[in-house]
């Protein structure tokens, strides 16, 4: 449970509170619901036009209201408003103060080699795996069943999920959270081919690169970011990833980069600053991405972009008898 003034607190460290002389500071909060079902002990928000209906029913004792509503309102009398620039930025910084807390402990089955060094107030889970020289920073979490290489660095506050893979000497910045079965600094897919009996063979590259991850990196469920082959593999500062992510060796992801799911990114790209890049597009590798560039889902990515912009190469769904024409009149603008 938290009070009205540690809500309002939270949310200034983003942006300015409007009205906030005029609240009842002490309200007692103990979760977050939406407008239809929170009761008087929770808090809504209120972002999009849409739900102006529901405010007007909502039994929620506070509401945080984008400003650009303010004179739209209509809301019960027992409902404290606060109203902010942008009301779902504003339920984003407040949705972290009712996240379960972490007790600091470090659980009897763990496996902790002698030569590491554990921050204040880390926690680690059962059964857990901590290699020699692993540096791990104050107030780490580290879930059960999770494996850090030896010589892994992990940063302050940091969250590493259940059964997650840190590879040796990856380095890991602050504040970051890995979700369950990520595989951060496995080897990469480096094979060069020979002529051997009965065909072509292949002889392994050692991956003798690492991972460096940022600051304010997330890192989604069953996502794979490979070691470098020589040289590192980088995530910069706040860089948000989805699950089931690859992410070759030597990729380099620009600071704020967002990525969504089933995204594969091929060996040596580097992808720019600030870009989106939707579910389930492919890119080769060896390329280069300009900053501030999206890419909508499922697009196929074979040469460089060099301006920003939003990029798409995906085929819409439609129904079949209009795709399978559609399909005839595209195989036929490749004939001669």
């Amino acid at each position: 449970m938290t009070t009205l003034d540690c809500i309002i607190n939270a949310i200034e460290a983003r942006q300015a509170v409007a009205n906030k002389t005029s609240l009842q500071t002490n309200i007692k909060i103990d979760g977050v619901a939406s407008l239809v079902a929170a009761q008087p002990n929770q808090l809504a928000f209120l972002a999009q036009a849409k739900y102006l209906g529901e405010l007007e029913h909502t039994k929620a004792g506070v509401v945080l209201v984008s400003d650009k509503f303010a004179n739209m309102l209509k809301a019960p009398t027992a409902t404290q408003i606060v109203l902010v620039k942008d009301a779902y930025l504003a339920y984003a910084c407040v949705s972290t103060l009712f996240t379960p807390a972490v007790l600091a402990t470090v659980h009897p089955s763990a496996v902790i080699d002698s030569s590491s060094t554990l921050g204040q107030a880390v926690s680690v889970g059962a059964y857990a795996v901590i290699g020699a020289g692993a540096v791990i920073g104050d107030g780490v979490h580290i879930g059960a069943g999770a494996v850090i290489g030896d010589g892994v660095h992990i940063g302050a506050g940091s969250d590493i999920a259940a059964m997650v893979h840190i590879g040796a000497d990856c380095h890991i910045g602050e504040q970051v959270r890995i979700h369950s079965h990520a595989s951060i600094g496995s080897e990469g897919f480096g094979f060069a081919p020979f002529a051997g009996d009965g065909g072509v063979r292949w002889q392994r590259i050692a991956q003798l690169g690492r991972v460096v991850i940022g600051n304010r990196v997330r890192i989604g469920s069953n996502t794979c970011i490979d070691r470098g082959a020589v040289d590192d593999t980088i995530i910069a500062d706040d860089v948000i990833i989805d699950n089931l992510v690859q992410i070759a060796h030597n990729v380099h992801i620009g600071q704020g980069t967002a990525i969504a799911a089933k995204v594969g990114i091929a060996g040596s790209t580097k992808i720019g600053k600030n870009c989106i890049i939707g579910g389930a597009v492919g890119i080769n590798g060896h390329l280069s991405i300009a900053d501030n560039v999206t890419l909508t889902g499922m697009s196929m990515v074979i040469s460089d972009i060099t301006e920003s912009g939003t990029y798409s190469s995906g085929t819409v769904a439609m129904p079949q008898a209009n795709w399978r024409r559609a399909a005839v009149k595209f195989r036929k603008l490749g004939e001669k």
